[in-house]
C-alpha cells in the first residue's frame, strides 16, 4: 500500500531529473500486481524499461501541500522473475517555476513515493515500498520547468548518485480524482517559413497546447533548439515577447542514432516553432509533429451553421478549451502564468460543460478550491494557489466558489458533488456578508473589476464599471445560487433567503434610486470613493442578476441597447460583462441586437479576431491591432478562453436548449430557439447524461423550419418565436412557421 511507503528524494538534488530505481525478484507465479506512485514533480514510471501508462504529466497539479493524487496501474503483464522499477521525476509544477515570479513555491526538491503490491497465485501477498534502499541515478533530462522548457541530452552519462534519502514532504495522499492527461491529436506542419530576419519557423496551423515530437537521425552531439510562439509579427518574423519571462524552449542533443524527442515533464502553448539550432540546412516537415495534450475529456457538444465565420469562432472556442483544460482550468497555456484563474473559469464553465464532459475534471479542481479557501471564507484568484503574496478575494473571481458547483450540478445532476461543495459556497457568501463597512453591500474590496474592458481607455486593465457595484451584484448572485443549492439538498435556507432580499433591497437603494442607475457625478457628490460609471457592464449585471424592479427592467434594457448602438453597435464590456451581455439583451427583447453584436467585425467583437486569422480566442479584444502591432507584451495571450463564454448564449438562446434546475442533467429542458437569417441554418447537439438533445433550424424563403431530437425519458418545454408552445417527450419533431 502506498500509504505505508516513504517519501524519498535524491541525496544530491539538482535540476537533472532524478531516476529512482529498485530491483525486485519474484520467486512465485504472480496473479496480480499493481504499482501505486506519485511524486513532487512530474514522473515517468517504467517496469523493465516499459512505461506503465500512456498518461502524461502525472500526477497532475493539485494544492500539493494539502493533497497530491497518486495513480495505480495494473502492471501484472510487465513483470518477470527479475524486475527493475524505474521512476524518473522532473521539476514541473511542484518544484519548478510557477506563479507570477514564483520559484519552487511548493517544494525545493523533487521526491517520490511508490509501492508495488503483488498478489501471488497461491494467495500470498508482498508489498515493495519506496524507502532508502532505492537507488538514485541521473538521467538524460538535464533540466525541466513548466515555463522555461526542457533540456534532453542523449549523450549525458547516466551515473549513480547514491541511495535515496527520506524527503520532508508531508501531505495527504488521495487516489486519482481528476481526468488523466493524455496525448490527444497529432498535427503536421502546414508550412516551413523563412522569415525576413532569416529565421526558420514551422507553422502547425493551429494554436494549441502540447509539444513537438521530432524523429530523426543526426550526428552525435548535434543540437536541436526550439522556441515556441503563438503568432508572427506584422513583418512575418517569429514573435514570443508576449510570453514574458517564460523561455518556452526545448533543447535536444542527438545520440547519432535514430532519436525520437519530445518533452517528458512540461508543455507549451504555441502555433509556431522557431528552429534556433538545427543540424541540417533543409527542414523535412515529415520529421515534426505537434502533439496536442489535454485532460482526457469526452466530447459531448457540437455546433455548425451556415456562416463560416461563426463556425470558425466555434472552432476557436473548442480549441481554447482543449488548450486550457489541462488538469487545471488555466487562463492561458503559453506565458509565465498558465494558472487556474477563478474568474476565467466561472464565466466559461457552462460552455465548457456543453462542449465536453467535465464533471470529473471539475470535481478535482473544486476540491482544490475548497482546500485553498481561507478560514474566513475568502477564495483565491488562482487555484491551486501559488502566489507568495496574500490571497486576493475578488468579486467575479472568488464567486467561482458558487457559480461552478451550481453549473456543474445543472449539467450533470450530481447531488453528492453539490453537497460536497456546499460548505465552501456558504463560507464564501458569509465572507461577502462580513467584509466591508456595509452589511448588505460589498463595498471597498480589492477587485479586478471588469477586466480588460475597453470603456476606461485602451491601455487600462480595469474597466470603468464600479468595482463596488460588481462586488455587490455578485454578492446577490452568489447568495441566490447558494439558496438554490440548499433547496436541492433539502436544507432550510430561510436565513439566506432573508439575506438575499436584504442585499437586493440595499443594491436598489444604493445604485438604482427611483429605478435609474445612479450617475457618476451624483455619487461623487455624495463622497463615494468608487462611483459606478454608467457602463454597459453595470446594466448587464443588473439585468442578468435580476437586481432591478420588474417595472424598471424594460427601461434599463432599452438604455443598455441604446448605449451599444451609440457606440457603433459595439460592446465595451470585459471579462465580467461580456459573458452575460447577449443573454441580458435576448431576455429583455433585444435579440436582434444580440445577433448584431455576434456578427460585428470591428473591434471589440468576437469576429475581429476571426478576421485576423485567430485559431483560438484572444485575451484582449484587439490583441493584434489593425496595423499589425500588438496591444501589449505584458498581458496579451492569444489563447485565452474567457470571451468564449459567448457559446453558452448560442447554445442556450440562439439554439434554445437550457437545463431545468428541478430536473438537471437535461432530464427536463426548455427549448426556445431564436433563429436569425444571417446564420442561414444552425444545428447543435449535446450528449447529456439523459441522452442526445439536438436543435436544428434553417430558412427556406419566408419560412423557418425546426427539427428537434428529444431522448426517451426527457421532457422538453418548447416555445417558438411565434409564441406557439408544446410539451415534447422522447422522439423527433418538426415544426415550421413564418420567419419574422
Amino acid at each position: 500500500m502506498i500509504k505505508q511507503a516513504k517519501w524519498i528524494a535524491s541525496p544530491t538534488p539538482s535540476d537533472v531529473a532524478a531516476d529512482f530505481q529498485k530491483g525486485v525478484s519474484l520467486t512465485k507465479p504472480v496473479k496480480k500486481a499493481t504499482l501505486s506512485v506519485t511524486s513532487m514533480g512530474n514522473y515517468v514510471a517504467k517496469i523493465n524499461g516499459t512505461r506503465v501508462t500512456d498518461a502524461v504529466l502525472t500526477p497532475g497539479w493539485t494544492t500539493y501541500k494539502r493533497r497530491v493524487q497518486y495513480q495505480t496501474y495494473d502492471v501484472t503483464a510487465l513483470l518477470s522473475d527479475e524486475n527493475r522499477i524505474s521512476v524518473s521525476v522532473g521539476n514541473a509544477w511542484a518544484v519548478g517555476t510557477i506563479g507570477i515570479g514564483g520559484n519552487r513555491y511548493y517544494y525545493k526538491n523533487t521526491s517520490l513515493i511508490a509501492s508495488l503490491d503483488v498478489t501471488y497465485a497461491d494467495g500470498s501477498k508482498e508489498v515493495i515500498i519506496s524507502d532508502t534502499d532505492w537507488e538514485v541515478f541521473t538521467s538524460s533530462v538535464l533540466y525541466s520547468d513548466i515555463y522555461n522548457g526542457e533540456i534532453y541530452d542523449t549523450t549525458a552519462p547516466i551515473e549513480p548518485v547514491g541511495n535515496a534519502v527520506l524527503s520532508d514532504v508531508t501531505t495527504k495522499l488521495v487516489p486519482q480524482v481528476g481526468e488523466w492527461i493524455r496525448e490527444q491529436e497529432r498535427l503536421s506542419p502546414v508550412e516551413i517559413i523563412r522569415t525576413p530576419k532569416g529565421e526558420t519557423v514551422i507553422d502547425f496551423g493551429q494554436n494549441m497546447t502540447g509539444y513537438v515530437e521530432i524523429q530523426m537521425q543526426a550526428p552525435r552531439g548535434a543540437r536541436i533548439v526550439l522556441h515556441h510562439g503563438e503568432v508572427l509579427d506584422r513583418d512575418g518574423n517569429f514573435y514570443n515577447a508576449n510570453l514574458r519571462s517564460a523561455k518556452s524552449e526545448a533543447v535536444y542533443v542527438c545520440s547519432g542514432g535514430e532519436d525520437v524527442f519530445k518533452p517528458l515533464y512540461t508543455f507549451y502553448g504555441f502555433r509556431y516553432v522557431h528552429l534556433v539550432e538545427y543540424p541540417f540546412e533543409t527542414v523535412d516537415p515529415n520529421l515534426f509533429r505537434a502533439v496536442v495534450v489535454h485532460s482526457d475529456m469526452k466530447r459531448t457538444g457540437h455546433f455548425r451553421c451556415g456562416n463560416e465565420k461563426i463556425n470558425q469562432l466555434y472552432h476557436n472556442i473548442v480549441w481554447g478549451q482543449k488548450s486550457n483544460y489541462l488538469d487545471v482550468p488555466t487562463d492561458c497555456p503559453q506565458r509565465d502564468e498558465r494558472l487556474g484563474w477563478t474568474g476565467d473559469t466561472q464565466v466559461f464553465c457552462r460552455t465548457g460543460a456543453i462542449n465536453y464532459d467535465v464533471e470529473k475534471f471539475f470535481k478535482k479542481w473544486m476540491g482544490d478550491v475548497a482546500l485553498d479557501q481561507r478560514p474566513d471564507g475568502g477564495i483565491p484568484h488562482v487555484v491551486p494557489y501559488c502566489f507568495r503574496s496574500p490571497i486576493k478575494a475578488s468579486a467575479a473571481w472568488a464567486d467561482a466558489a458558487c457559480v461552478v458547483p451550481w453549473e456543474i450540478y445543472l449539467a450533470y445532476g450530481n447531488k453528492a458533488l453539490l453537497k460536497q461543495n456546499f460548505p465552501m459556497m456558504k463560507k464564501w457568501v458569509e465572507y461577502m456578508h462580513n467584509d466591508g463597512p456595509e452589511e448588505f453591500l460589498w463595498l471597498g474590496g480589492d477587485h479586478f473589476g471588469d477586466w480588460l474592458a475597453m470603456d476606461h481607455g485602451e491601455d487600462s486593465y480595469v474597466g470603468a464599471t464600479s468595482t463596488d457595484l460588481i462586488g455587490s451584484a455578485y454578492f446577490a448572485y452568489s447568495t441566490s445560487l447558494l439558496i438554490k443549492a440548499g433547496h436541492v439538498l433539502g436544507y432550510d435556507m430561510t436565513e439566506y433567503e432573508t439575506l438575499y432580499r436584504n442585499v437586493v433591497a440595499a443594491f436598489r437603494k444604493h445604485y438604482l434610486p427611483n429605478g435609474e442607475l445612479m450617475q457618476y457625478s451624483d455619487l461623487f457628490e455624495k463622497g463615494q470613493k468608487n462611483p459606478p460609471c454608467e457602463t454597459q457592464t453595470a446594466y448587464v449585471l443588473i439585468l442578468y442578476f435580476g437586481l432591478c424592479e420588474e417595472c424598471d427592467r424594460r427601461r434599463l434594457a432599452d438604455r443598455l441597447a441604446g448605449m451599444i448602438r451609440e457606440n457603433g453597435t459595439r460592446m465595451t464590456t470585459g471579462f465580467v460583462g461580456t459573458p452575460y451581455l447577449l443573454h441580458a439583451l435576448t431576455e429583455n427583447g433585444h435579440t436582434d441586437l444580440a445577433y448584431d453584436l455576434l456578427f460585428q467585425e470591428k473591434t471589440p467583437s468576437w469576429l475581429y479576431s476571426v478576421n485576423h486569422g485567430a485559431t483560438t480566442m484572444w485575451e484582449h479584444w484587439n490583441s493584434l491591432k489593425e496595423d499589425g502591432s500588438f496591444w501589449s507584451t505584458n498581458m496579451n495571450s492569444f489563447n485565452h478562453y474567457a470571451y468564449s463564454a459567448v457559446f453558452d448564449w448560442i447554445f442556450g438562446k440562439a439554439m434554445g436548449i437550457n437545463t431545468v434546475a428541478d430536473a438537471p442533467a437535461y432530464r427536463e429542458i426548455t427549448l426556445a430557439p431564436h433563429p436569425d437569417r444571417r446564420l442561414g441554418f444552425a444545428e447543435t447537439s449535446i450528449n447529456s447524461r439523459n441522452g442526445t438533445v439536438r436543435s436544428h433550424w434553417y430558412y427556406k424563403g419566408d419560412v423557418v423550419y425546426y427539427e428537434f431530437d428529444i431522448p426517451a425519458g426527457v421532457t422538453a418545454h418548447l416555445t417558438l418565436p411565434s409564441g406557439y408552445s408544446e410539451t415534447l417527450t422522447g422522439g423527433t419533431y418538426h415544426f415550421a412557421e413564418s420567419a419574422f
